[in-house]
């Protein structure tokens, strides 16, 4: 029996095929539309659109080919409910049917995103979102915390991030559901118990996903528990398309969840290239003011010493050196300038001497009282007199006098 059944048996692709053929001879899946809300839209660099139909119980993968795209005049995006017309058929590589849409139509809003819509409205209009009460995200962060789940890409991003920017942060991890029942609360618990750590910053986040996947972060109870936070929160939820209650309400909203740690995580090598360069700058300044203070102290040293009292004692001394040289000058010229006037004084007094006329065989004549003889009045017969020759004196008497 068994060996029959291997002597049977077909490869994946007979069967993929066999039943690709089956689809495409159904009339009912040839021509088909379908109703639901979009969910994990992706605009494909080719050209094409992927999205998943879900509705209450089920879902159902569509792709638009970017040839069938000129009849869309909206963009298609998460929540919105559609109504897709194509063919179903089984994509034979992975063996998964999917719908091929040809044209799609607005079938109104989905239930979560008119959700979404109301809730950002009513806490809009109640300022959480104001910009007043946004708080500035750290320069220099060291603690940081992360709500999230514990395995995943998020936290290893995060991780693999703060370790090239700067291996000397501290992370604190606070595992948290992200998705599904009990998601919000334990978001809520991870924000309340790393907030009473007093860290630097907080970052909240989860990977990308359906408008399902994030609305725990769409949740009033999140959002009330973002904007109490005392400490700084960076919101990092889904890709960057994606946007959440958490994104407005946070204090800065990040398109990914490496680009949160992008922008908690300072870089280490920067900052210290910076240091780096900031000392040197520092180094050069203070070379320069010490160089002008030391001008400025050459320049007070030489205005001290200028007027200091040993200097002024020195420059007096030289000067009254000077003053003693001018006035030796002085008086030596006055005692020459005199000695030269006693000269022709001398020389004068000299002509009129009596001696200068005895020289030549005169004789100078005195009474006995010492008194010039100019006269014969002068004498008595008998009187004595003292004549003076040039070379001595003599006594005589008087004994006899005649008058002319």
């Amino acid at each position: 029996m068994s060996d029959t059944y291997v002597r049977d048996a077909y490869s994946v692709s007979k069967i993929n095929q066999y039943i690709k053929n089956m689809f495409q001879t159904d009339f009912l899946l040839g021509r088909v539309s379908v109703a639901g809300e979009v969910s994990n839209c992706k605009y494909h660099s080719s050209g094409h659109i992927y999205f998943t139909l879900k509705d209450g119980q089920s879902s159902l993968a569509c792709v638009m080919f970017a040839g069938d795209r000129r009849g869309l005049s909206f963009k298609l995006d998460d929540g919105m409910s559609i109504i897709a017309s194509g063919s179903i058929n089984v994509y034979e590589r992975d063996g998964k049917y999917q719908l091929y849409a040809k044209s799609i139509q607005h079938d109104g809003m989905g239930v979560l995103y008119e959700r979404y819509l109301a809730l950002k409205t009513e806490l809009e209009e109640m300022g959480m979102f104001d910009a007043s009460f946004k708080k500035p995200i750290p320069q220099y962060a060291m603690n940081i915390g992360v709500v999230t789940a514990q395995t995943g890409a998020v936290i290893h991003d995060i991780q693999n991030v703060a370790a090239r920017r700067n291996p000397y942060v501290q992370l604190y991890l606070c595992p948290a559901k992200v998705q599904g029942e009990g998601a919000a609360q334990s978001i809520c618990a991870g924000i309340s118990t790393l907030d009473r750590m007093n860290l630097d910053v907080i970052i909240i986040g989860r990977g990308g996903g359906s408008i399902e996947d994030l609305w725990a972060f769409n949740e009033e109870s999140v959002a009330r528990a973002i904007f109490e936070c005392n400490t700084p929160i960076i919101s990092a939820v889904g890709h960057e398309t994606d946007f959440t209650i958490a994104d407005f309400v946070s204090d800065m909203r990040a398109p990914t969840p490496s680009a949160a740690a992008e922008i908690a995580v300072f870089n280490y090598a920067q900052w210290n290239e910076r240091i780096v360069r900031f000392r040197d700058m520092l180094d050069r300044c203070m070379d320069e003011r010490v160089r002008t203070f030391e001008n400025r102290l050459g320049a007070l040293d030489m205005r001290l010493k200028a007027c200091a009292p040993e200097r002024r004692l020195l420059d007096n001394r030289q000067y009254l050196d000077t003053l003693r040289t001018r006035l030796d000058s002085y008086i030596d010229k006055i005692i020459e300038n005199d000695r030269h006037r006693l000269r022709l004084s001398a020389a004068k007094l000299g002509a009129l001497s009596p001696l200068a006329k005895i020289s030549g065989g005169f004789g100078y004549l005195e009474d006995e009282q010492g008194r010039a003889i100019r006269t014969i009045d002068d004498v008595e017969c008998g009187g004595r007199i003292r004549v003076r020759m040039s070379d001595g004196s003599f006594h005589a008497e008087v004994s006899d006098k005649e008058k002319n």
